[in-house]
């Protein structure tokens, strides 16, 4: 579906550009002159970028380290040494990993775009049938052996629909009925040899990615040793830093004019996973638009569909007021920010803030009304009624942003 966002968007940019232009000043080599929002909006960024994006994303890293770690133990324990405790861990691991990127979906720009990780790790459906067949392929599966290079041979080499969170969860999750609401692990007794070196594999290659997002992001000096070693063994680079490109809006070297750019950046972003959330990832299946394509669901193994669809709208939430936990949730990672975009809008339109923050709460509200398992509720007509609402809470979500991003243009 196209959404107008995006001409807004255009025109708004295009508004910033004109003003960082005319504020230029060639004393301080070239960087606009500081105005009212300027000046307001600089903590939002710095906040925005280490409280909510670099922690986020260095969760997702360190889940995906031991998410890997585990894998790789499952793969030399062998089929005749796993066991069901492992398998189970492994799944806890992955729901750990999942929950960050999900949380990292209102910032799919910088380093998850350019350098392609988004289709990467989070392709679906799985493509099964290429599965089978990369299984059955000796040559292949020689190349998977060498756990040492295993994961950048099939990060370079495997299409997208056989790599990341779902060719991990296809292998560790497995529900015991078309109609469970709640997923089980794989049992150990329908692994072969070759499913193991395949899920190691994989799972490196998520490690790489996601720890590439961290470093692309984080201040330099503040990334572990263990992580950019990861990262140069797999030739990754990771010399853009898109963490210091918003912090440094308007200055030589940055791909921001000003911090009113940079902000519109993470407007759109939280639009986007809103409207991907609702027109898609739930759309798809219910057929909102189209003809509904009950196989297009995300996460159907482990049955988090509705938390993934959950955790991206909570992603906006944190884009627009900083880390808000969740009830009876523990978090050891993403900070609360002292400056919020929240707190800027409500200075200007304390009525437009109030609009915000009720569309992404009746967002939650009605996506937690939802059921699993996701690929059967989404044909169920006694659902259909709670499903179209859901799509219709994304669209006012991603419509009332379009009013912050005027609201920033005209300030």
């Amino acid at each position: 579906m196209v959404k107008n966002h995006y001409f807004v968007l255009a025109a708004a940019m295009s508004a910033a550009m004109l003003v960082s232009c005319s504020q230029d000043d060639p004393a301080d080599g070239g960087s606009y002159a500081a105005d009212a929002q300027e000046i307001a909006l600089r903590p939002v960024v710095e906040d925005y970028v280490n409280n909510t994006v670099v922690p986020t994303y260095r969760g997702l890293a360190d889940a995906s380290l031991r998410l890997a770690a585990k894998c790789d133990e499952m793969c030399a324990a062998g089929v005749g040494n796993l066991t069901p405790d492992m398998v189970a861990e492994a799944g806890r691991l992955w729901i750990e990993a999942r929950r960050y990127w999900e949380l990292s979906e209102a910032w799919l720009f910088g380093a998850a775009a350019d350098y392609n990780i988004d289709p990467h790790i989070d392709t679906w459906p799985l493509d099964r049938t290429a599965m089978e067949a990369m299984l059955g392929n000796p040559s292949q599966m020689a190349q998977m052996h060498d756990r040492e290079s295993a994961g950048e041979y099939v990060g370079s080499s495997l299409g997208q629909g056989l790599l990341g969170f779902h060719a991990i969860e296809y292998m560790i999750f497995e529900p015991s009925s078309e109609s469970a609401a709640v997923t089980s692990p794989r049992p150990v007794e329908r692994f072969t040899q070759n499913e193991l070196y395949y899920l190691a594999a994989v799972a490196d290659d998520l490690r790489n990615c996601c720890v590439r997002l961290e470093a692309s992001w984080a201040d330099p000096g503040t990334v572990s040793a263990e992580k950019l070693s990861i990262l140069d063994d797999a030739e990754l680079s990771y010399d853009r830093n898109y963490g210091a490109y918003m912090k440094n809006a308007g200055k030589v070297g940055s791909m921001y004019v000003s911090y009113a750019q940079a902000v519109e950046e993470l407007i759109v972003g939280a639009q986007d996973i809103a409207d991907e959330v609702g027109n898609q990832k739930i759309g798809n299946p219910v057929g909102s638009g189209l003809a509904a394509d009950p196989d297009y669901i995300e996460s159907p193994y482990a049955l988090n569909s509705i938390t993934d669809f959950v955790d991206n709208i909570r992603s906006v939430r944190h884009a627009y007021m900083g880390y808000q936990p969740a009830e009876g949730e523990t978090e050891d990672y993403i900070m609360p920010s002292a400056h919020t975009l929240s707190d800027y809008v409500a200075s200007v339109d304390p009525g437009l803030d109030l609009r915000v923050k009720a569309a992404i709460d009746s967002a939650v509200d009605a996506i937690s009304r939802m059921r699993e398992p996701f690929a059967s509720t989404s044909q169920d007509v006694s659902m259909h009624d709670v499903n179209f609402a859901a799509v219709d809470a994304c669209n006012d979500l991603v419509d009332v942003f379009d009013e912050v991003i005027l609201l920033i243009s005209d300030n």
